[in-house]
C-alpha cells in the first residue's frame, strides 16, 4: 500500500467551509481501491476533537507557534486521522477561519504554519510507526509544507499541492518571517514572496514537486491574468508540473434512490412529489414553468446579482425561485426582498438537509458563478436530476454537456451553460430553460441524460493514484 498524508485545514463532515472539506473527506475512501493508505492531518477544532474516537496521543510538542500541543491519532467518520490538540490555536468555536465579528483570526497566518510544521515533521520523523511516502496538501493552508522539509533536511518526501480556489492566498506581513519559522534567505520571488509580502499559497506553488487543481478547465484558466489572482505567471512557470483532475461527490450520500431527506426515487418520475413537497415548505404556489433553486454561499464570486437581475425574465416564463445561501449582506436583503413577491422564496443560512430537499425538488438547479474551479453543486443536480444551469467556466464547463441544438439532435445535452458571464445572456439562458421547460419530451430526456452521468470519484481516483505512482517511480 502506497502511504499518504493529505494536509487540510477543513475534512467533511466533521468541519465544512466549502469544497476542499468535501474533497479531504472523499479522497481517503476513494483511494483505498486503489492500493492508497492515506492519512489525514487535521486542525484539532472542538468539532473534530469530539468526533475523534480511540484517540492516542503520538507525540508532544513544547512549543507549536505560541504554546504545547500533542499530536493525537484516531478515528472519525471512517477516516484515519492525525489530529493537532492546540488549544491556543484551535479551541475557537465556529468557523475555522473567522472570528465572531466575521473577520478573520489575526493569529491565522500561524495557525496554520502550525498545521504546514506538524505535517512536515510527520512526512520527516513518521508519527507513530508511520511515515508517509508523501505529503499531499491543500490550499493555502498547508503551504509551508514544503519550505518546512527544505528546513528539515527531509526531502526525500515527495509534494502534491492542490489548489482549491486561488483567490485564497494565505498572506502575511514580512514582519512575521521569524514567527513563522521562514527562512528569511527564500523571501524572493522563487520562493514565498508574492507583491511584497508572504504568501503561504506561493510557497507551496514554488516547492510542491506536483500541483493539481480541481478541473482541467480551472487548470488553464488559472495562467490567465482573468483567473490566476496574480499569480497567473506562476502558474506558467510551473505549467508542466500542473494536473487538473476533476472533483467527484459522495454517491453514498448523495443518492436519491437511498437520500434518508426526501421522497426516494431511482428516475425523473419520482422528482413530482420532492417538487410538491419544496412548494409546500417553501409556501410557493403551483405555477407553469421550472421551478428552480439555488444553494450557494453569497458571494460575488457565485453570480448571485447576476440571478437577481435576470430573474424577470423567468417569472416572465413562469418559473419560479427557491434559494438556500447566506454570505455577503446585501445581497442577503436582495434576496429577502425579492422573496416578498409570490414566486420567490429564500432561506438564509446553511442546513445540509434541507439542501437535498431543494435539490431533489428542483426542476433546475442555477450555479452562474464568475470563476468555479469545479463546483460541486452542479454535480448534485446532475445526480438528482435537477437540470443544472451554469456559467461556461471551470468545472462548470467539464460536466455539463450544453443543450446545444447538435446535443439535443444527438440526445446527449445535460444541462444549459452560457457565456459572457453576465446578466443579459443570463436572461436569454433562462428563455433557453423555460421554452426546454415546456417540452416535456426534451425536457425528460435531459433529466435521465442528467442522472446517469458519472459523478463519483473512481476516474479521479485513478488519475490521483497514477500520479502518486509516477512521483514514487513505482509506476
Amino acid at each position: 500500500m502506497m502511504r499518504v498524508l493529505s494536509v487540510a485545514s477543513e475534512c467533511a463532515p466533521l468541519v465544512k467551509t466549502g469544497g476542499l472539506a468535501d474533497v479531504a473527506g472523499a479522497l481517503p475512501g476513494a483511494l483505498a481501491g486503489q492500493g492508497v493508505q492515506m492519512r489525514t492531518l487535521l486542525p484539532g477544532y472542538p468539532a473534530v476533537l469530539g468526533a475523534l474516537a480511540g484517540a492516542a496521543p503520538v507525540e508532544a510538542i513544547d512549543d507549536l507557534f505560541g504554546g504545547p500541543a500533542r499530536l493525537l491519532a484516531g478515528k472519525a467518520a471512517g477516516l484515519d486521522l492525525l489530529v493537532i490538540d492546540a488549544p491556543h490555536l484551535f479551541g475557537r468555536e465556529g468557523n475555522p477561519y473567522l472570528g465572531p465579528d466575521g473577520r478573520d483570526w489575526p493569529d491565522n497566518p500561524e495557525r496554520f504554519a502550525a498545521l504546514s510544521w506538524v505535517g512536515a515533521q510527520v512526512a520527516a520523523r513518521g508519527a507513530g510507526g508511520w511515515r508517509p511516502q508523501i505529503l499531499h496538501g491543500h490550499d493555502w493552508q498547508a503551504g509551508f509544507v514544503t519550505e518546512y522539509l527544505r528546513r528539515m533536511q527531509a526531502q526525500d518526501v515527495r509534494t502534491v499541492l492542490t489548489i482549491h480556489n486561488i483567490a485564497f492566498t494565505g498572506p502575511a506581513d514580512p514582519g512575521r518571517l521569524h514567527a513563522l519559522r521562514l527562512d528569511p534567505a527564500r523571501f524572493h520571488s522563487e520562493g514565498f514572496e508574492y507583491w511584497g509580502g508572504i504568501s503561504a499559497l506561493k510557497a507551496g506553488l514554488m516547492g510542491a514537486d506536483r500541483l493539481t487543481t480541481v478541473s482541467p478547465t480551472y487548470a488553464a484558466e488559472l495562467m490567465t491574468p482573468e483567473f490566476g489572482m496574480g499569480l497567473d505567471g506562476v502558474m506558467r512557470h510551473r505549467r508542466d508540473a500542473l494536473t487538473g483532475i476533476l472533483n467527484g461527490i459522495d454517491e453514498a450520500a448523495w443518492n436519491p434512490a437511498t437520500d434518508a431527506e426526501i421522497a426516494r426515487y431511482r428516475d425523473p418520475a419520482g422528482k413530482a412529489a420532492n417538487k410538491a413537497a419544496l412548494r409546500a415548505e417553501m409556501g410557493l404556489p403551483d405555477a407553469e414553468g421550472p421551478l428552480c433553486v439555488i444553494v450557494s454561499r453569497m458571494t460575488h464570486q457565485k453570480g448571485l446579482d447576476l440571478v437577481l437581475q435576470a430573474l424577470p425574465e423567468l417569472l416572465a416564463g413562469g418559473g419560479q425561485l427557491a434559494v438556500l445561501g447566506s454570505g455577503d449582506p446585501d445581497l442577503q436583503a436582495a434576496y429577502q426582498a425579492a422573496a416578498r413577491g409570490p414566486q420567490v422564496a429564500v432561506r438564509i443560512g446553511y442546513d445540509e438537509g434541507f439542501s437535498h430537499r431543494l435539490i431533489a425538488g428542483g426542476d433546475a438547479i442555477l450555479v452562474p458563478s464568475r470563476f468555479e474551479p469545479c463546483g460541486l453543486t452542479q454535480l448534485y443536480g446532475l445526480r438528482y436530476g435537477t437540470v443544472p444551469l451554469v456559467a461556461l467556466t471551470g468545472g462548470l464547463a467539464d460536466t455539463v454537456i450544453n443543450a446545444s441544438p447538435a446535443a439535443l439532435a444527438r440526445g446527449v445535452a445535460t444541462g444549459i451553460q452560457f457565456a459572457p458571464i453576465d446578466a443579459d445572456t443570463l436572461r436569454h439562458a433562462l428563455a433557453r430553460l423555460c421554452a426546454l421547460y415546456k417540452d416535456q419530451e426534451t425536457w425528460s430526456r435531459l433529466q435521465r441524460n442528467a442522472m446517469a452521468q458519472p459523478v463519483g470519484w473512481d476516474q479521479s481516483a485513478k488519475a490521483y493514484a497514477a500520479l502518486y505512482a509516477e512521483l514514487t517511480g513505482t509506476e
